[in-house]
Formats: structure tokens, C-alpha cells, sequence
């Protein structure tokens, strides 16, 4: 399996538990970014995904394409998951660009996604004021 394999299937099947697995995953210095959140190093990468698992219920990711390039890929996925005290399942869509060194473990992983799109315009108050801000946008 590549090194993207690896990851794909960490990712698919992340539990709480699989975080122990990070070090062979990533390099000690990789960088993590996302719309919240943007650290270095394993122990720091590792916390963002605690605090995931701390918030949010089932969260889980289906990867729905990938492109390998060897020392980079880029990935696009759902991130599925459940607010806490709530039944419906929500769904952000993104894409992931991962860069790997000479190990095949991952030095650079960027997530983009539409912090607002896919997660402000969800949630009830918020949404409505976003929804409302894009309109006023397109009328422009």
C-alpha cells in the first residue's frame, strides 16, 4: 500500500484510539491547517483531532476522490457528524492537499473548506444571518 492508502484508510476508520497511530503517519514537524486550526507538530495535530472527537458526535470522513503524485496528493472528501443533542447528521464537503517526505509520512496537510458554506448557514441563528449576507452579496 502507498503511503496515501495508509492515510485514506486511517482517516475512513478514525476512532479515538487510531490518534496513537499519528507518529507513523506524520512527521514529527508536520504542519496542520484548517479553517480553525493551524499547528505543528504531532502532539498539536493530535489535539485538534481530540477536540473533534470531544464536540462532536460519529464525526467520520468518506474520502470521494484522490489524486497521487507521489511526494504530494490531494483529497476530496465528506466529513459526516452530529451536533450534540441533535438527530440530524450534517456534512461538509472539502478537499485535503498532503505533502509527504522521503518516509512517505505526511509533513504538510491543508484542509479547505467553506467554513461558512458548509457550517455557519447550517446552524439555525447563524445560518439565517448567513444566508441573508450572501443574498445582499449577489444583489450587489
Amino acid at each position: 500500500m502507498s503511503p496515501l492508502d495508509d492515510l485514506v484508510m486511517f482517516y475512513e476508520q478514525l476512532q479515538p484510539a487510531d490518534l496513537a497511530r499519528l507518529p507513523q503517519l506524520y512527521a514529527a514537524d508536520a504542519r496542520f491547517k484548517d479553517p480553525f486550526n493551524e499547528v505543528q507538530g504531532i502532539a498539536a495535530i493530535e489535539a485538534v483531532f481530540e477536540h473533534m472527537f470531544r464536540r462532536l458526535q460519529g464525526p467520520r470522513f468518506v474520502v470521494t476522490e484522490r489524486v497521487d503524485g507521489g511526494e504530494q496528493a490531494f483529497l476530496t472528501w465528506d466529513f459526516l457528524f452530529t451536533l450534540p443533542g441533535e438527530h440530524t447528521e450534517r456534512r461538509i464537503r472539502g478537499a485535503t492537499h498532503l505533502r509527504f517526505d522521503a518516509e512517505g509520512r505526511v509533513t504538510l496537510h491543508r484542509d479547505y473548506w467553506d467554513a461558512a458554506e458548509e457550517l455557519y448557514e447550517q446552524l439555525p441563528l447563524l445560518g439565517a444571518l448567513m444566508r441573508w449576507l450572501k443574498r445582499r452579496a449577489r444583489r450587489g
